[in-house]
């Protein structure tokens, strides 16, 4: 039974017990109202998560909207709005954990592919890039005397120069005298060991293992790493402004979910510091 069956047999149960409703009296489509819709979705919020509740009403929706289509009869759910989804809080694990991913704590992995590993973590943690930004890096995109990066049409199509800190500089530097192939201003800056770039899914993969392999109980991955760069940031005294300049971020709604993060990290010091928290 499809997901959507399954949507409209709930509702299908939930209006028969309606207490205006007769025992086994069977339903008649036309007297279901956006009020009987709205009672559903009303006692549905306490149970189940609002990205179920948003679909059992599109099935709901679609229903009636097929029955208006077939029979004429106006649909009672027209007018009926989604429930927003849950903004969920970003993964952010802590400064320490971060440094023992980066320095490869309990990792396996030697010569090149550990050297060029270190600087695809570093370079994560020292920009905030999002993956696909890292992996489409060119050498000509890193300025080294001044110590920025060129991000060349990033989400949204825009061109954006980002910091990047002396440690991830340095380990690219390392990667580059590691690296198996002759590279040129033009060539990728992260490569797999054949010289061709590196895919987004490897660079996951990899993070994924360095992670576990540090015992980080958080699971992480490159995007994860971009959220510790924000929180981070904003927990050491960066302003709003530029942490929405560095990442990217068109709007500045975008990244003040980082200051929920952020309120919990000054709450958990207030409660660990204040004699009378």
């Amino acid at each position: 039974m499809t997901a959507y069956q399954r949507d409209l047999r709930d509702f299908r149960e939930f209006l028969m017990g309606q207490p205006r409703r007769a025992a086994n009296q069977e339903i008649n489509l036309d007297d279901v109202t956006a009020d009987d819709i709205r009672d559903y979705l009303y006692k549905m919020l306490r149970d189940v998560k609002r990205a179920t509740l948003q679909r059992r009403l599109f099935s709901i929706k679609a229903f009636f909207r097929y029955r208006e289509a077939a029979a004429g009869v106006p649909s009672p759910a027209t007018m009926l709005r989604s429930p927003k989804s849950e903004r969920r809080l970003p993964r952010v694990v802590g400064e320490e954990d971060v440094a023992r991913i980066i320095d490869g704590d309990g990792d396996q992995v030697a010569g090149a592919a550990a050297i060029r590993d270190r600087a695809i973590l570093e370079t994560l943690y020292s920009t905030g890039l999002r993956v696909s930004e890292l992996t489409g890096l060119d050498w000509r995109d890193i300025d080294e005397e001044l110590g920025m990066v060129t991000v060349r049409a990033g989400k949204g199509g825009k061109d954006r120069v980002v910091p990047i800190g002396e440690p991830a500089l340095d380990a690219l530097k390392s990667w580059r005298k590691a690296m198996p192939l002759a590279w040129t201003l033009d060539s990728p800056v992260i490569t797999n060991l054949r010289g061709g770039r590196l895919t987004t899914r490897a660079v996951q993969r990899m993070v994924a293992i360095r992670a576990a392999a540090a015992n980080v109980a958080t699971p992480l991955s490159p995007h994860g790493l971009r959220h510790c760069f924000a929180t981070h940031m904003l927990n050491n005294g960066a302003d709003l402004r530029s942490i929405q300049e560095m990442l990217g971020h068109s709007s500045l709604a975008t990244t003040q979910r980082y200051t929920h993060v952020s309120v919990n990290h000054l709450k958990e010091v207030y409660r660990r510091a204040h004699p009378r928290a």
